[in-house]
């Protein structure tokens, strides 16, 4: 019933063996890759006062009341989730409308849980085109999914064009599901959530989010589902055939969040750095077409002189980990993450120029 995930089971135990890693997307800075009891970001930090609860911070955050919050064990678990609870909602001929290029698992994953699953292309520029989303909208059409930061460009898209989506994809009677991990990559705080775009409060939108991206928290596993109570309430359902969110790591999520200006300064400036560094490399370079999207420590670049495949192939040979494209449904390009200490990523770049001029040479 479920098709594998091609992308994960690759992935898997890679960046803990590379020398140069530009694969890993979460901002960890300089923390290694070993799991402590307590992270050490979180590490000597207040927790919050009694009678506080984990739903209560991110609703909060999200400016929504907190039956409208369902916590998870990860962001890939709440999009399981929500994508099981949109089939259950209207599961004759149900399909799932997903943006191309993508996230390997949210194509896969509907799939799993009984959806049909259509696409739809994003622009050349990687923007969302809501006359392209309004254009492949059929009468089956139950769930729109995109990415946002765009999962693999970086691509950010604003307020505006979100609700556009949204009321495309209520006419059709359908919801629109963001996956909004990366939403809060943003050098100066907005007025949405967290400091990035939200299309929470959108009517007839899920959203999905977790501590991992952004704040390095991955080792966590904490994520959640943003919706309208009576859609939280049906996912709530669904999550008792999942394993729940633990309590350490509960508690720990809710220290997180009551210290967030601290966590979120320090992201900040390792997005600051990062970005900067990817988006001269890209700059600098006449055999890499592509874009840094602002504000983004990841991108997806298309290598003039190699498929991404034979490029990450050539990297994997001198320790360097970059994600071939194929994983996003585009084979001749790679994506680059910047997550880790600037001078880590200063290495793996200069690492990656080296791959670069070999292939140019053959």
């Amino acid at each position: 019933m479920f098709p594998d995930l091609d992308y994960l089971d690759w992935i898997q135990g890679r960046p803990e063996v590379a020398m140069y890693d530009l694969g890993t997307s979460d901002l960890r800075g300089e923390h290694d890759q070993e799991t402590r009891v307590v992270p050490p970001a979180l590490d000597g930090l207040a927790d919050p006062p009694a009678g506080a609860t984990l739903e209560m911070q991110l609703a909060g955050a999200y400016g929504v009341e907190p039956d409208q919050v369902l916590v998870t064990p990860g962001a890939s678990t709440a999009n399981f989730i929500a994508f099981a609870a949109a089939h259950e909602a209207d599961p004759e001929n149900a399909h799932a409308l997903v943006e191309k290029p993508g996230y390997e698992p949210l194509v896969k994953t509907p799939a799993g849980v009984g959806f049909g699953v259509d696409r739809f292309r994003r622009a050349d520029d990687a923007s969302l085109d809501t006359g392209r989303i309004e254009k492949a909208m059929t009468p089956d059409t139950a769930l729109v999914t995109i990415t946002n930061r765009h999962n693999p460009s970086g691509r950010l898209t604003d307020r505006e064009t979100l609700a556009e989506a949204a009321a495309i994809a209520r006419e059709g009677d359908a919801r629109l599901l963001v996956d909004e991990v990366y939403a809060p990559f943003t050098r100066d705080a907005g007025d949405g959530a967290f400091g990035g775009v939200t299309a929470a409060d959108l009517d007839g939108t899920v959203v999905t989010g977790s501590l991992t991206k952004f704040w390095g928290l991955g080792d966590l596993r904490i994520g959640w589902v943003v919706a309208d109570a009576d859609f939280v309430d049906r996912a709530r359902k669904v999550s008792h055939h999942v394993p729940g969110v633990a309590g350490p790591s509960r508690a720990l999520a809710m220290r997180a969040l009551h210290n967030l200006d601290h966590l979120t300064g320090r992201s900040r400036d390792l997005l600051d750095a990062n970005s900067d560094l990817l988006a001269e490399f890209v700059a600098t370079r006449d055999d890499v077409e592509g874009f840094v999207a602002p504000d983004s420590t990841f991108a997806f670049l298309n290598p003039v002189h190699a498929d991404g495949d034979e490029v990450t192939a050539k990297a994997w040979e001198r320790g360097l980990l970059v994600v071939p494209g194929r994983f996003f449904g585009e084979s001749d390009r790679i994506r680059v993450s910047l997550g880790l200490a600037p001078n880590q990523m200063a290495s793996a770049l200069r690492e990656l120029g080296d791959v670069l001029d070999s292939l140019d040479e053959s």
